[in-house]
């Protein structure tokens, strides 16, 4: 099963920046103990796949990240993030969960939103270009991330906070530069740092090239604006470390692998208590744990406390016919959980019976045989089966305390009936 991992990659060498060899190896923890311990927790939790240039690893990175060295704490490290949909995915959250990783450690970290890079199109990957994105349409695009990038954020500072100082978390948008540079200005500044050669040389250039589409120069000049986004942050954030993305994880795992792996990669549990908790799955796996755990701790970071509530209630209503958490939830939590349901609001007349409403929400046929749906058991009400058809609607029972009915016919048909005039 492929997944979304990450890679650690650094740029700008061509652009002769001194010193500007940053690089990523794998994973991160909760506490940590000089640059050493750090690069081991990377490791240990497998966050991070490959990384570039090889050598730093081993010299570099741990002076890099070394508390002790001065000058060298703290760094920053950048991600960045095309807007090519409205939306973030979960190939965002994990390369955010990286950048995550290292502000918990007290390093400074940019999400940097590709709002002009996005309009030429990343070629890595790809077999065909991708279809253009009219400008207003990545303009609304950037917009949106960056809204979604620091709405994470800020669940991450609310929810997540362990009583250590934490670095800086900042939201860039490329567009902000890009617009100020002339065409030949920026080619006369910056094209002679590359050198063709080396650009042709790239993986993702090289089967483009080789397919029957062929490839575009505006995808072609995409890794030089992408080297010269490095560039900048250098020069204006002193950044000097960048956080890539690949979509491959090479190894199909087992089940237990597989779950184990994505607790260390979507949640920031310390090693030892993921360790436990798959221990107590071992023992009992229908329980499910690590599965409940990690649904709990990602869907708090992406909605919040009030969006993991949200879940549990409609988790409870959906799968345990919980009535109590039917009565709790709002018009719009139920129009999202029950999406195909159509949706009434009705005045409760004195002496209004099952069939009136059912005949109301336009649920039933008429005649005959809505009047037998429901003596045949194919009519619920709150989770509960109504067979007599001339019941009158009791406030508590077929009516919650939030004034809504919750009406099933068959097995998948849902209406929601909100009550007026109670």
């Amino acid at each position: 099963m492929a997944a979304p991992i990450l890679r650690c990659i650094s740029r700008g060498q061509g652009l002769g920046i001194p010193g500007l060899s940053g690089v990523l190896p794998v994973g991160l923890r909760e506490a940590h103990s000089g640059a050493q311990g750090l690069l081991a927790m990377q490791k240990a939790r497998g966050l991070f796949k490959e990384f570039f240039p090889e050598r730093g690893t081993k010299t570099e990175l741990p002076e890099l990240f070394d508390r002790g060295t001065a000058g060298n704490f703290p760094q920053t490290i950048y991600c960045g993030f095309d807007p090519t949909a409205d939306s973030l995915h979960v190939g965002h959250l994990l390369a955010l969960l990286g950048l995550f990783h290292f502000q918990r450690a007290g390093h400074n970290v940019i999400a940097l939103v590709g709002g002009a890079t996005a309009r030429l199109g990343d070629p890595s990957g790809r077999t065909k270009e991708r279809e253009a994105l009219e400008a207003e349409r990545v303009q609304s695009n950037a917009r949106a991330l960056r809204q979604g990038l620091k709405a994470l954020a800020a669940n991450h500072q609310q929810l997540f906070a362990n009583g250590r100082t934490w670095g800086n978390f900042t939201v860039l948008d490329n567009s902000a530069w890009y617009q100020k540079q002339d065409l030949v200005d920026f080619l006369a500044a910056v094209g002679g740092h590359f050198r063709m050669g080396t650009l042709l040389s790239r993986l993702s250039v090289q089967t483009r090239l080789k397919s029957p589409e062929g490839m575009s120069l505006a995808e072609f000049l995409y890794q030089v604006l992408q080297a010269y986004d490095f560039y900048y942050l250098f020069q204006h954030y002193r950044c000097r470390v960048q956080l890539g993305g690949s979509d491959q994880l090479g190894n199909i795992m087992s089940g237990y692998e597989f779950i184990q792996k994505y607790l260390k990669l979507f949640t920031f549990l310390p090693l030892p208590e993921i360790d436990h908790i798959m221990q107590l799955h071992v023992k009992e796996p229908e329980k499910r744990g690590p599965q409940k755990r990690l649904a709990t701790e990602v869907t708090k970071l992406v909605h919040g406390q009030e969006g993991l509530d949200s879940a549990k209630r409609c988790t409870q209503a959906l799968y345990h016919s919980s009535i109590e958490a039917l009565e709790v939830m709002s018009d719009q939590e139920l129009k999202e959980l029950f999406k195909e349901a159509s949706f009434s609001e009705l005045v409760l007349d004195p002496g209004t019976s099952v069939l009136d409403t059912c005949r109301k929400a336009n649920a039933i046929p008429g005649g005959p045989r809505g009047y037998r749906m429901i003596t045949e058991g194919g009519v619920s009400i709150n989770h509960r089966q109504v067979t007599n058809p001339e019941s009158v609607l009791v406030v508590g029972q077929h009516i919650l305390k939030n004034g809504l009915s919750l009406l099933k016919i068959g097995k998948r048909n849902f209406y929601i009936i909100k009550w007026l005039q109670l």
